[in-house]
């Protein structure tokens, strides 16, 4: 074999003499073209070397087929020989190899030569070699060549098809022929003829009458890969024609026959066909009949889906998704997406059985870098969830659901731009409830899935360039240039992957209020007890709404700045109405965001802009012109004829909406049910049309609706329009020019009173608040705008149907006269019966001064500009509730305190004794202790008393006053602190501020009342007979009138020894409860132990000898008739016992070491005088007492301690005065010449304009007592005690002098008002007198008391 060919190889490279060179073709080894047809003639050649002539021939034609082709084209004969002995040997060699060699030159022969005869030759030669044929097992050849021939060539389809449309014949017998080899060749060349529109016209008769059952029949039997795959070739060309597909399929029976799964009776039909090769494991064959699939159906899913459903192809379709192959998975993706358009392949429930798989494949593709695919399969997806029907669950299984939203979160978070637009579209579809719905709702994957698509849609947004409101946003870009638009215009694919994420979050609020009636979805059923699950629906509604609030309005305020979309508005106004339902108690305070970020002007913009309607009335289109040019926000193309229905119907609705909130919010005194339902009625019917811009809104306003046709619409309008505005400047929202609007609103108000219109209160109340807050941005009203509002406010039956609580509205009423002389009374009571209730949330209900200082004072001007409103106020304080009463009161106090008007306090003096002295007149004693608004009244007499600080003269009114009051509190019991507490203050007071001619008088006034003075003696009682307070700090209101009656008693004690006053009632006290009350203090209030000692410095400085006070013996009280033996020193004591001085003193200081710690300056002082007060009269009663306690080492102790405190240093009041009683008394074992010299050093070093009043004071006290106790003083420290006085008395020269006294003051506990809200009102400590003591000079500190 090795020797042969070498032979041959060597035969047929030689030259050759008789052909010559030009035969030669240029291999290696060279190769004679005559040579090689003369040895495929040759019958004596072998099969061997036939073929490796023919091999030798096929390099030549792949290599050099231009050499081959310059031989053979010249010499016909040569060719057709060459070309005739190849197609030959087709038919005589059975070796399959050399077979396709042959065919392969022969049809690369032809190809090269391009010459149409050389095809006839071959296509006559074939018929001849197929009708001579014994059997069709010879014709296999022909039909391959023929098919290899049409492969090659574009036109031999045609050619045979037309020429020799007889091999079609043979063709068709092919197939009857039971070799599958034969009719794979027969559908090759088949399909290679309908491919070509010359053979689908010819043979199409052929296919319909011949063909189509012996194909289906060829391929419902295909045994082999060949034929399956060659038949498949030939139906995918089949199935590109209509016509085909229609005989294909047997559609002329009629559509109720193909409703019926009998349909798919037959031998072969096609579904049935093409689903065993589903089930076949080949994937290429899967492929292929997936695709097959889909080509009958792009052509009209609705004829030839039944006959693929009722044949259950789709449950394979989806079986096949299992696999790898991503060619299958794309085709099964495409025939599945075809049948979502037939509703037979919903009710046959193939996507419940499929959605498992679909999921999976979906989880499997997302590991693939195929972004086709992925996109193919989420429309897929989305398409499902879109048309599954309702009645139907898909997903039965909750962990499939799971795993859906898995898949939903993963395509979320993708890279991709399209596939990222892709599934938030299927998002949109799976939040539906029917998906859903299977408890438990998986609330918290929800969430997750719903953040992640909201954070993807803004990572593909642009950084928003600066914080502005929503309307500006539209404002700018409807204001934009068109060519900075357009430069500036958003990509096309973010922007509808805003418009899927809007979609999708729109139905996630839909779902939740879906669920709101659904019991089964409100949490999870499967909660373990006593445990709190976040699968909630509460948790998930207000989840949507926080997110909306911080992702999703930012977003689209975001793309605003650069384009508006309607659809996009649509969706996004929607969801934002559709939110108002999510979270019911969250509504009113999400209303008040979207009011006061601008909403509604966008809104209306968005309406104006793109919702506007060609306009009719022609009288005010003139003005619309004219305001064009002023008005650079009127566009041209809004007043063109437009229309966009679904934004204007959303737009409409979320207006009506919001605005019904804001009511309920705002108005929650006085919501009425039928109001809201007629404001609703009015929204709903005006809305729709009101489509015009701020700028024809505005004039709107000033129209009268007479000379139009349409008079109700226009009435309509305006009063939508009004309250669109009235909901807006509520929440700081204030879009429209405001000298404008205030005149807008002025007409629309005369132009309503002049045709006899009254609008409704609430479109009332709406155009007075637009008006109150333009007041101050134009001119004032004429008289007759404010008579017109006069007189359509007395239309209605009471005035807070129209009342806003607002400072601006108190301010339009009493700014014209003609508003406040009707309705002054009715909005000042408004005013302060609203005033808790628009406090905030998060104020307290308790009225503290704080709050009462910030909520009074718009009033505080208007009281100062016009006197007559305190009148007003007067009357409100007798004929209004407690809780009004002492707001006012509050009011007046604030005003007074704030202005030097004298004149108002007489005004107010001369009100107050006329009210009291009727009060008295007309009513008994149980009466005005039942009246509630008498407390406050005499609590508004003090603090107008109070106003005036200086000492002045008392007048008429004053003592008549004095002497009412004074009558007032005789009719009253211990127990009516409310009515006493200011009662005994304002006798206090008029015992103090004044001159000492009136002070004797006021004092017989007081000391003549008898049942006055029997109701002090009861109050003082009150001190050791009330149970000890609970905290010691807390002073109540009985603490407060007992110190109050202290210190009044103290007061007339004083003035009664000064003036020697008569007395016609005693009081009489038992001494040792007063003591005990200083000694055992536990849990006494501060102020009134300051009150107590008030009262003992008084009794001590007359000796406990007065014809006012009369001092009860313990003794004699406890009926003991023998007098008790004393120590001489108790007897010079009297009626003092040794014992109660000791104890007293060690109270007192105490007491000292304690205010240290507490940081107490008024019990500070209080003590300290007590001390000198006590010693003072030990002095007077027993010198040697007197200097023993003076001189107590415990002192020296107590001045360390003080010393030891936070300041650390001598310059401290309560040190200087307890050293100037020490040096006083001699008492040199306290005080040493080095604490003396260390103080002057202090003081001098000291910066005195800076000292404290009470610390300059008493400094003073102590220079002056070194100086008169005669201390032995070096020349330098009496220069520098000289300096020190001269430089204090030139300071207190200078220095305002007024009496401080003190004013204990509880304030009322009102009903609704939180207990132990007190106010003690302290003007300042205390006044210290330098009195003479004895035959030496000294100084004495006591608590003024005049």
């Amino acid at each position: 074999m090795r020797s042969g060919g070498r032979a041959m190889a060597a035969g047929a490279a030689r030259p050759c003499g008789g052909h010559g060179p030009r035969w030669a073709l240029p291999l290696r080894p060279p190769l004679c073209l005559a040579c090689a047809v003369e040895t495929l003639r040759d019958g004596s050649a072998s099969l061997v070397r036939k073929k490796h002539v023919v091999s030798r021939l096929h390099d030549a034609l792949a290599w050099q087929a231009l050499p081959v082709v310059q031989l053979l084209a010249p010499d016909e004969r040569v060719c057709g020989h060459l070309i005739g002995t190849l197609f030959g040997m087709l038919h005589t060699v059975e070796d399959s190899g050399a077979l396709d060699l042959f065919a392969e030159v022969l049809v690369r022969l032809v190809v090269e030569l391009k010459s149409e005869q050389y095809l006839r030759c071959i296509l006559d030669e074939s018929q001849k070699e197929l009708c001579k044929a014994t059997t069709m097992r010879g014709s296999l050849p022909t039909f391959a060549l023929l098919g290899k021939l049409a492969d090659a060539i574009p036109g031999f389809a045609d050619i045979l098809v037309v020429e020799h449309s007889n091999l079609v014949d043979h063709m068709l017998m092919g197939l009857t022929y039971p070799n599958e080899s034969i009719k794979a060749a027969v559908c090759y060349l088949y399909g290679k003829l309908y491919s070509s529109p010359v053979g689908t016209e010819r043979l199409s008769a052929h296919f319909e009458e011949r063909l189509c059952g012996l194909f289906l029949k060829a391929l419902g039997r295909a045994q082999t890969k060949e034929l399956q795959v060659n038949c498949l070739g030939l139906l995918k060309e089949l199935l590109k024609s209509d016509h085909f597909v229609s005989i294909l399929m047997n559609n002329s029976r009629t559509e109720e026959e193909s409703e019926n799964p009998d349909f798919l009776g037959g031998e072969h039909p096609l579904p049935l066909v093409l689903k065993k090769l589903l089930l076949t494991r080949d994937e290429i064959l899967q492929a292929a009949s997936a695709h097959c699939v889909a080509a009958v159906l792009v052509h009209s899913p609705s004829r030839y889906a039944p006959p693929f459903i009722h044949a259950d192809v789709p449950e394979f379709l989806f079986e096949c998704l299992s696999c790898n192959s991503e060619i299958l998975i794309w085709s099964v993706y495409c025939c599945l997406l075809l049948l979502t358009e037939e509703r037979l392949f919903f009710s046959k429930c193939h996507t419940v059985y499929g959605i498992e798989s679909l999921v999976r494949s979906l989880q499997d593709i997302l590991q693939l870098n195929n972004v086709e695919l992925h996109k193919q399969g989420l429309l897929l997806f989305t398409e499902i969830l879109k048309r599954q029907p309702v009645e139907i669950k898909l997903f039965t299984n909750r962990g499939v659901c799971i795993e859906a939203i898995d898949v939903l979160m993963e395509t979320v978070n993708c890279p991709v731009l399209e596939v990222v637009v892709e599934a938030v579209r299927a998002v949109a579809a799976f939040l539906r409830k029917d998906h859903l719905s299977s408890p438990p709702v998986p609330y918290e994957e929800l969430q997750k899935l719903l953040e992640a698509m909201l954070k993807r849609c803004a990572d593909f947004s642009p950084p928003q360039s600066s914080k502005r409101h929503a309307g500006d946003l539209l404002f700018s870009v409807s204001q934009s240039h068109p060519a900075n638009i357009n430069r500036g215009r958003v990509p096309q694919r973010q922007g509808q992957l805003l418009l899927n994420t809007l979609e999708s979050f729109r139905n996630a609020c839909r779902l939740a209020v879906e669920f709101q009636s659904d019991p089964m979805a409100q949490e999870n059923a499967f909660t373990a007890p006593n445990s709190k699950s976040k699968d909630t629906l509460s948790n998930f509604s207000e989840f949507l709404l926080r997110i909306c609030d911080s992702l999703c309005i930012p977003m689209v305020m975001n793309y605003l700045e650069r384009a508006v979309s309607p659809s996009m508005m649509e969706i996004f106004i929607s969801t934002l109405n559709t939110l108002f339902t999510v979270v019911p108690n969250m509504r009113n305070k999400f209303s008040k965001k979207l009011a006061s970020s601008s909403f509604i002007r966008l809104t209306l913009e968005l309406k104006a802009r793109f919702c506007s309607v060609q306009r009719v009335r022609s009288t005010w289109r003139h003005s619309l012109c004219v305001c064009r040019d002023v008005l650079p926000s009127l566009s041209c193309d809004c007043i063109s004829l437009k229309g966009n229905p679904a934004l204007n119907q959303a737009c409409s609705s979320f207006l009506c909406s919001l605005c019904l909130s804001l009511y309920s919010a705002t108005e929650k005194e006085r919501t009425s049910a039928q109001e809201e339902q007629e404001m609703s009625e009015l929204l709903q019917k005006g809305l729709p049309q009101l489509n015009y811009t701020v700028a024809e809104s505005l004039l709107l306003l000033a129209e009268a609706p007479e000379p139009f046709p349409l008079d109700q619409s226009l009435t309509s309008h305006q009063h939508c329009f009004i309250l669109l505005l009235y909901f807006a400047y509520t929440h700081g929202d204030r879009f429209v020019p405001e000298a404008e609007l205030f005149l807008a609103i002025r007409n629309f108000l005369l132009s309503a009173q002049d045709r006899g219109d009254c609008p409704a209160p609430y479109i009332l109340r709406a155009a007075l608040y637009l008006l109150a807050v333009c007041q101050d941005k134009g001119r004032a009203m004429d008289l007759r705008s404010s008579c017109t509002i006069r007189r359509i406010l007395d239309n209605l039956p009471d005035l807070s149907l129209v009342y806003v609580h607002c400072p601006l509205l108190l301010k339009l009423f009493l700014r014209y006269p003609e508003l406040m002389g009707r309705f002054g009374r009715q909005v000042l009571r408004l005013w302060f019966t609203w005033g808790d209730c628009k406090q905030t949330e998060t104020q307290e209900a308790g009225f503290g001064l704080s709050d009462q200082l910030n909520s009074v004072n718009p009033l505080l001007p208007l009281l100062k500009s016009n006197s007559s409103i305190l009148l007003i106020l007067l009357d409100l304080v007798c004929s209004s509730s407690v809780e009004v009463a002492w707001k006012v009161l509050m009011t007046l106090r604030i005003f007074l305190e704030r202005n030097e008007d004298v004149l108002v306090c007489d005004l107010l003096r001369s009100q107050f004794l006329q009210i009291l002295q009727q009060l008295l007149v007309e009513s008994s004693s149980a009466s005005l202790q039942a009246n509630r608004n008498l407390p406050v009244l005499l609590s508004l007499l003090f603090l107008v008393q109070l106003r005036s600080k200086g000492v002045r003269e008392l007048d008429s009114t004053d003592f008549k006053l004095l002497h009412q009051v004074s009558n007032l509190c005789g009719k009253c019991r211990p127990r009516d602190t409310d009515l006493l507490q200011p009662s005994l203050n304002f006798l206090y007071w008029s015992l103090h501020q004044t001159t000492p001619c009136s002070q004797q008088r006021a004092v017989a006034v007081l000391l003549s009342n008898v049942s006055l003075l029997e109701l002090l003696q009861k109050v003082l009682e009150c001190t050791w007979l009330r149970p000890l307070p609970s905290q010691p700090a807390y002073l109540s209101s009985e603490d407060a009138l007992l110190c109050s009656g202290w210190l009044l008693v103290a007061s007339l004690l004083l003035y009664q020894h000064r003036y020697n006053t008569e007395v016609h009632q005693t009081l009489s006290l038992d001494l040792t409860e007063v003591l005990n009350a200083v000694i055992f203090r536990k849990k006494k209030p501060v102020l009134l132990l300051v009150s107590i000692m008030q009262f003992l410095r008084a009794a001590l400085r007359q000796n406990f000898s007065s014809s006012l006070l009369v001092i009860i013996d313990q003794n004699a009280a406890q009926g003991v008739t023998q007098p008790q033996p004393r120590l001489l020193q108790d007897a010079a004591l009297h009626p003092l016992a040794m014992w109660q001085v000791f104890s007293l003193v060690v109270s007192l200081q105490n007491l000292l070491v304690h205010v240290q710690l507490q940081k107490d300056l008024l019990l500070s002082q209080a003590v300290v005088a007590c001390l000198e007060t006590l010693v003072e009269y030990l002095y007077v009663k027993n010198q040697d007492v007197a200097l023993h306690v003076a001189s107590q080492p415990w002192h020296r102790f107590l001045l360390f301690t003080l010393l030891n405190g936070g300041q650390k240093s001598f310059l401290q009041p309560e040190v200087l005065r307890l050293m100037t009683l020490f040096l006083r008394y001699q008492s040199s074992n306290i005080i040493s010449q080095k604490e003396i010299s260390q103080i002057l050093r202090e003081a001098a070093e000291a910066n005195l304009t800076e000292l404290p009043e009470a610390t300059s004071h008493a400094l003073h006290l102590f220079l002056c007592q070194i100086q008169s106790s005669h201390c032995q003083l070096e020349p330098a420290q009496s220069e520098t005690i000289q300096t020190l006085l001269e430089r204090l008395l030139g300071q207190r020269t200078t220095s305002v002098k007024h009496q401080d006294i003190v004013y204990p003051f509880a304030g009322h506990i009102l009903s609704g008002w939180k207990e132990g809200i007190l106010n003690v009102l302290l003007l300042p400590f205390f006044q210290l007198k330098v009195t003479k003591v004895g035959k030496q000079s000294g100084c004495c500190c006591c608590l003024t008391l005049g």
